[in-house]
């Protein structure tokens, strides 16, 4: 059973502008509100610009990020660091991602994500150029790249919400698939350049230039960002403009309890709960199982070649999205298309085989495998939020990554405890395969794609059942 909408997305006024009119203005309203969020919405030459520098932004998001467990182990040697104490290191990255998710999608929502991400930016490149100096200079090296990494997790909690929110406001719908897949899949060319490159330098130059290259690139993109793109103005963000909504409308708190307790919500952020947690767990710990099983293992290998993968698959889900809402359909809807839910579960059982595998190559070609069919969750449970609360976008996508950052920071440091108290990968990847087994069956049951954030009162406003 499929289920479609009766008005457009844009003509549903939300929860706090329903309240604001008589039911009797509520299509003149209605009608002028698509008009203006319309004229909003960049036009395709600019949204091609705006694709490639966002893609661009996240390769370097996830250069920055990664640096710390491409370099784990060149460093725990240097400082004698146990397992449990490189948990520590790289969980504290979350702990730090947990606390700016939501205020990064509050503040975009107000005053324009590309403002935020900006800021960010350049705060965490600089960060990432200065973590060798840390490193050295501090007495305590486990102390100081905790906190460093507890501020790098800070700084780019923002990213993603502040792209939702960005993506919201001036994509329109039939592109936010594609939008949102590409710049997804720079988290993969990001993990796929300092696997590659970063490997090299680590050989040749020792891991401090890992830092240093990535951190230095990240504040160059910034400043090009805000030279090109907005012209050298801003980003000012003051508290007037806080305190405005903007294009975006303010929920009042009985509205966001009402939000939380629609079921599609509820489900999108289990989803994303179990998917962002076990992602995070294996791009923390795979370039040290790797080390650990096969220390022969050349690591521009293991750490290209999955996430060569990964791009193009990332890129195919964004045009079968798009397709699909071109013909009138949403990619997320289980009724219609088992297909692409069918790839994800194919994930687990790849993640299962790797408790088993004994040979260099089949690991490889297992991970690829793991990786390239998690992608296409950039298009369906990414996009979806912005389906169900457009008003609230970037807020709620916040609200989703606080909670996959959580469970992040808890999977990550108790996968180092499970490796140093078994002695085996085994236990972990099966937790891994449990955890998304569960975000599967609940998307799979409760997942729909209408907008939440109305007032579904309204009888005018309703879902039509075909």
């Amino acid at each position: 059973m499929a289920i479609l909408q009766k008005h457009g997305k844009n003509s549903c006024p939300d929860l706090a502008s329903i309240k604001e009119n008589p039911a009797d203005n509520i299509g003149q309203a209605g009608s002028q509100k698509k008009w203006a969020e319309s004229s909003q919405n960049w036009t395709r030459p600019v949204l091609r610009i705006w694709t490639v520098v966002l893609l661009l932004g996240t390769c370097l998001l996830y250069c920055a990020r990664v640096a710390m467990p491409i370099c784990a182990v060149s460093m725990a040697e240097r400082f004698s660091w146990s397992k449990r104490e490189t948990g520590m290191v790289l969980g504290s990255f979350f702990w730090g991602y947990c606390f700016t998710q939501v205020l990064g999608g509050y503040v975009s929502d107000r005053v324009g994500g590309e403002k935020v991400m900006l800021l960010s930016a350049a705060a965490w490149g600089a960060m990432t150029a200065f973590t060798p100096i840390l490193a050295h200079f501090c007495s305590q090296p486990i102390v100081s790249m905790t906190v460093s990494r507890f501020l790098m997790g800070l700084l780019q909690g923002v990213h993603y919400p502040s792209l939702a929110s960005l993506c919201s406001q001036k994509v329109v719908e039939s592109e936010r698939g594609f939008l949102m897949s590409t710049v997804g899949s720079g988290s993969y060319l990001g993990t796929l350049v300092i696997g590659g490159i970063g490997s090299l330098m680590l050989d040749l130059y020792g891991w401090e230039s890992v830092f240093y290259i990535s951190g230095l690139l990240s504040v160059l993109w910034a400043y090009s960002m805000w030279k090109y793109l907005l012209k050298g103005e801003g980003p000012i963000i003051t508290l007037e403009s806080l305190g405005s909504a903007g294009t975006q409308s303010k929920l009042s708190k009985r509205n966001w309890l009402r939000l939380f307790r629609q079921p599609a919500v509820c489900a999108v952020i289990i989803t994303h709960l179990c998917n962002a947690s076990t992602f995070f767990t294996l791009l923390s710990w795979l370039p040290t199982f790797f080390k650990d099983t096969f220390p022969d293992a050349k690591g521009w290998v293991f750490n290209v070649i999955p996430w060569f993968v990964a791009i193009p698959s990332s890129l195919f889900s964004g045009y079968l999205s798009d397709h699909l809402i071109s013909q009138g359909m949403k990619p997320y809807m289980l009724h219609k298309h088992t297909h692409r839910f069918f790839f994800k579960d194919l994930s687990f059982v790849f993640t299962l085989f790797l408790c088993g595998t004994t040979t260099f190559p089949t690991a490889v070609a297992f991970v690829s495998a793991i990786m390239g069919l998690t992608t296409f969750n950039h298009c369906g449970v990414s996009v979806n939020v912005q389906d169900l609360a457009p008003s609230c976008a970037g807020a709620l996508f916040g609200v989703m990554n606080t909670c996959g950052a959580f469970t992040g920071v808890i999977m990550v440091y108790f996968s180092g405890y499970l490796i140093e108290a078994t002695g085996s990968w085994a236990s972990v990847f099966g937790l891994i395969t449990v955890l998304n087994l569960l975000g599967l069956g609940t998307f799979l049951c409760f997942a729909e794609a209408r907008r939440v954030d109305i007032d579904l009162a309204k009888g005018r406003y309703h879902n039509i059942h075909i």
